[in-house]
């Protein structure tokens, strides 16, 4: 090693001076040659970036998740330490199951599910009567229209006339009649490209209309209707066979989400809002929670059930650095839905696509209002106004905020915008509901525990 020091000092005492700032790159004669036993220790260093750089390429973050996860846990464990201390054990899972079971025979929202039967069947009947001839196309897109109406307008009738309906019962009501209404839309306007299809083809003799027949049947639609998709098809993608392991997998998953649902509602969320304050944070991770188990774990679980291959429920939303590719990610299938049946639409219908997008989003924010308002009796238009800000955000400062930038600025709206203004919806209910029940009854104001009630 000596000598090879010795010699390496004298052969570079006898070149020239040269600025290393002028020629940074080294060329390929100037390294030394892969055969020299020294060339490993002479040269160590290349040009390379930091791996957090935004120039690099690597996306190897599993272990700063899984650091991210564990430092969730460990934050919010002694924040749980202080509140059973403070508020005593809460959680009475047996309480749950018994408003549950109470009272069997005044069950709104379950009438509310099985009345939804009807209109499945009397969408399936329209198409059967259609392709057989009996109605004129015209004549049956008023009556599936009429359908629909009548669909939508149902469960706000009994949400907001019938006070022995729960909050609960009513958020799940509306949310399966809402979620009704767009499938039986798609299966009728699926229907109708399916027909005008088939009378192309048959023009120039190369099918015949016998094959789509055999698609309207009570199994066809109810495959549809339990399928994880808002978007109707024939012959939907299948998998060879349900996944034991997968299927048990999800189950354990959504078990074990809805268990920790449950404990930050009685455990943490409560005990705050008894006290008048503004929750923030625990309402934000159920809300997280929520939206988990609704996209990843119960679709997935329900996918695996029946054996269906499209299971692209979300994109990598978290990347988004725009809002605007936020929402078109991170629900595809509702995406599929209005890109299909809306957007698409007024774009035939010589729509300018901005307006036709605009329309969408409107469309979008209306919904969403509408699924938290109707179910807590309270129109306030938070959510609405806090995605148009949104909106007005991504059309003014879009261009300003790029890469990890933009990436920050969506991720800033997202815990700033709709989680603060349910949590302000929910906030505002129960304290509304929680003061009427103490002016109602006084023992019932002793008991400060509510419950998530599915009836």
């Amino acid at each position: 090693m000596a000598v090879m020091r010795k010699r390496f000092v004298s052969s570079s005492a006898g070149e020239e001076d040269t600025n290393l700032w002028e020629n940074p790159h080294t060329s390929e004669s100037d390294q030394p040659s892969e055969e020299h036993p020294y060339a490993s220790l002479l040269c160590c260093h290349n040009i390379q970036d930091s791996l957090l750089s935004s120039n690099s390429n690597f996306t190897g973050y599993r272990g700063i998740l899984n650091w991210i996860i564990i430092l969730l846990v460990l934050t919010h464990a002694h924040l749980f330490l202080e509140n059973f201390i403070q508020h005593g054990f809460l959680i009475d899972v047996r309480k749950v199951l018994g408003h549950l079971i109470e009272d069997s025979c005044n069950w709104p929202s379950v009438n509310l599910l099985l009345a939804a039967n009807l209109f499945a069947l009397l969408a399936l009947y329209l198409e059967k009567t259609q392709e057989k001839g009996v109605l004129s196309s015209t004549t049956s897109h008023r009556l599936h229209l009429i359908n629909l109406g009548l669909l939508l307008l149902l469960p706000a009738v009994v949400i907001g006339y019938e006070p022995r309906i729960s909050t609960g019962g009513a958020f799940f009501s509306l949310w399966f009649y809402i979620i009704l209404s767009l499938k039986l839309y798609s299966y009728q306007e699926t229907n109708c490209w399916y027909r005008q299809a088939l009378l192309e083809a048959a023009r120039v003799g190369s099918v015949t209309q016998t094959g789509h027949n055999e698609n309207l049947t009570l199994k066809d639609l109810y495959y549809f209707l339990c399928a994880p998709t808002l978007c109707y098809q024939r012959d939907f993608p299948r998998t060879p066979k349900v996944r034991i392991n997968k299927l048990l997998h999800r189950l354990l998953e959504m078990v074990v989400v809805i268990q920790i649902m449950v404990a930050i509602v009685q455990q943490w969320i409560e005990p705050i809002f008894q006290k008048s304050e503004k929750p923030f944070t625990a309402p934000t991770h159920f809300l997280w929670l929520l939206f988990f188990f609704l996209t990843h774990s119960y679709l997935n679980f329900c996918a695996e059930l029946l054996c269906f291959g499209d299971r692209h429920f979300y994109g990598d939303w978290w990347n988004a650095q725009t809002l605007i590719s936020f929402w078109n990610t991170w629900n595809i299938p509702f995406q599929k839905w209005i890109n299909r049946h809306v957007y698409a639409q007024l774009v035939e219908r010589n729509v300018s696509p901005t307006k036709a997008e605009f329309l969408v989003f409107l469309m979008s924010a209306a919904l969403c209002e509408y699924l938290v308002a109707l179910p807590l009796h309270s129109c306030r238009l938070w959510i609405f106004l806090v995605m148009v800000s949104e909106l007005l955000v991504a059309v003014f400062l879009g261009n300003s905020f790029q890469g990890n930038y933009g990436n920050g600025l969506v991720w800033l709206c997202l815990l700033l915008g709709p989680p603060l203004a349910v949590t302000t919806y929910f906030h505002d209910h129960y304290i509304g509901s929680h003061h009427h029940s103490r002016s109602i009854s006084a023992p019932l104001a002793s008991d400060h525990r509510v419950f998530l009630q599915l009836y």
